[in-house]
């Protein structure tokens, strides 16, 4: 047993918000912050959608996953958030001069006892430990996405991080129910991201040079391999705004002008309201995608 029995979680996105109940879910205490009202109004509808996905795929009864929205609560007020919490879990967009920033005024108010640790799905920690004031008490601790089924928690420490604090959280995830990877040293992607990202980022590259369509990328994938999912399935899954937030990164430091134009291409997609699964379309429409219809793989 950990003493870890309140948890914040902070940013309230697809990875956020399935953090969030997967915590309350398993018995914790949890606030969800976000940086505004209107933000935690779409965090709460997020949350409840995840019903039917619980329903289905844990079998779980209505009254089940009642008791856990009960376990929720949300501010917007960072200081409310995580006055009472033993950890903090940062969730919030991959770019860097916001958790920066973030990390910094999170120092200020947090209890000195609170661990921090960021969900980041590309960085390394030790960029952020010098604006956590703890270095001893952060490390990285990696959901992916679909946390309930795909139920990895990758744990990455610092040179800093006490061994004590990286223990503690071992056992939380596997209180969450989750299966804990416990990473030796510090690698940008971990495991799960250094496979996945080269993967999708290939899957962007076919489509930016106009070599095939997503849906014929995908297709060729699944029937090539027998995956359930091709890249851009998995984008939809992952979540556009993740997508381009990584992808734009990525393509600023490589300047790869096929990248670039991928990043250009999601992002007139989420100017367009295509967000992915969350918001009912991205490459695929939902809740009944192309891909999972057995007729898919007729080419």
């Amino acid at each position: 047993m950990t003493t870890i029995d309140h948890v914040t979680v902070a940013g309230s996105g697809v990875l956020g918000s399935q953090i969030a109940y997967q915590s309350a879910y398993s018995g914790k205490s949890v606030t969800v912050y976000d940086i505004s009202d209107d933000a935690i109004a779409k965090a709460q509808e997020r949350i409840r959608n995840l019903r039917s996905l619980y329903k289905k795929d844990l079998n779980i009864t209505d009254s089940q996953f009642e008791a856990g929205l009960a376990r929720v609560q949300y501010s917007s007020d960072l200081a409310t958030a995580v006055a009472d919490a033993d950890l903090v879990i940062e969730a919030i967009p991959e770019k860097p001069e916001i958790k920066h920033d973030f990390y910094t005024q999170l120092a200020a108010v947090a209890p000195a006892n609170t661990i921090f640790a960021s969900n980041s799905s590309t960085m390394v920690p030790s960029l952020f430990m010098a604006e956590t004031g703890r270095p001893e008490k952060f490390l990285n601790l990696h959901f992916a996405n679909q946390v309930w089924l795909n139920n990895t928690a990758e744990i990455m420490g610092t040179p800093k991080t006490d061994p004590a604090v990286y223990d503690e959280i071992v056992a939380f995830a596997r209180e969450i129910g989750m299966v804990p990877i416990q990473l030796k040293k510090e690698q940008s992607g971990y495991i799960l991201n250094s496979l996945l990202i080269p993967f999708l980022n290939a899957g962007q590259t076919l489509w930016a040079k106009g070599v095939a369509d997503p849906q014929t990328i995908d297709k060729t994938w699944m029937k090539a391999t027998g995956a359930p999912q091709g890249p851009f399935a998995i984008l939809d899954i992952v979540g556009l705004r993740t997508a381009y937030n990584i992808g734009a990164t990525l393509s600023n430091q490589s300047h790869d002008e096929t990248l670039q134009t991928a990043v250009s291409r999601l992002k007139e997609m989420i100017d367009a309201g295509k967000l992915g699964r969350e918001s009912g379309e991205g490459f695929y429409t939902y809740p009944n995608p192309a891909y999972e219809d057995p007729k898919f793989l007729e080419m």
